[in-house]
């Protein structure tokens, strides 16, 4: 009775379809348990070097400077990076090219700004569906598969002239056991999709107020110029 109810023993004697189940749930919570480090070290890393640059835009360093240093050494992480390159190339371009209308040169660089945020929005959620979609839909997966394990161990307890409780308990555990599979699945998925996503709304944050602040200083330049 013991070794029938190990969990090996309960997976190997599973039906072909709770054993489906089960695969699919193993291997929606593996691979949700790589995008959860992946996406944590990738915010992390994007949180920390928009420390840095913020740093170094607020130095004092004259933007020309800072501009070529970033073409020069650009880190893939950070997002402020991206969004003040874009900015100041598409500013330095339209004013190079002999813009006159200063509203046109702030409306280019603002323009610039908001697709790099779009840019960076996609890379930070990149995967984060996934998570919610294992989050939502493993438990009910579970569910589906506990419920076949119930109705094959009710059809096998029909098929007994005189059930017992040993007779039906390993039906049920087994049964049981992709429910407890999807909460596993799941849990992790849900909590990381929580607390990744209000990560990546504070960082998106920071970024539309950084890029306000940068629009400010192209505007007091545009306009001291004309």
């Amino acid at each position: 009775m013991a070794e029938s109810m190990s969990l090996w023993a309960l997976v190997s004697n599973s039906s072909w379809m709770v054993l489906l189940v089960l695969l699919i749930l193993v291997a929606a919570s593996v691979t949700s348990w790589g995008m959860i480090i992946q996406r944590g070290l990738l915010i992390r890393s994007a949180r920390n070097e928009m420390l840095t640059f913020e740093d170094r835009f607020w130095s004092g360093m004259d933007l020309i400077v800072l501009y070529r240093e970033v073409q020069q050494n650009e880190h893939p992480n950070s997002g402020l990076e991206h969004i003040f390159k874009a900015g100041f190339s598409e500013f330095t371009r339209l004013r190079n090219q002999g813009t006159e209308d200063p509203d046109a040169v702030m409306e280019g660089a603002q323009r610039a700004m908001r697709v790099a945020i779009s840019r960076e929005q996609e890379r930070l959620e990149m995967n984060l569906p996934f998570l919610a979609t294992v989050g939502s839909t493993c438990p009910y997966l579970g569910l589906f598969g506990t419920v076949v394990g119930i109705m094959n161990s009710f059809r096998g307890l029909a098929m007994v002239q005189q059930p017992t409780l040993s007779s039906v308990a390993p039906g049920i555990a087994e049964a049981l056991l992709t429910t407890a599979v999807g909460l596993v699945a799941a849990i992790p998925a849900v909590v990381a999709y929580n607390r990744y996503a209000a990560k990546v709304e504070a960082l998106l944050a920071n970024y539309e107020t950084f890029a306000d602040e940068f629009s400010s200083i192209l505007h007091r330049k545009v306009y001291s110029k004309n």
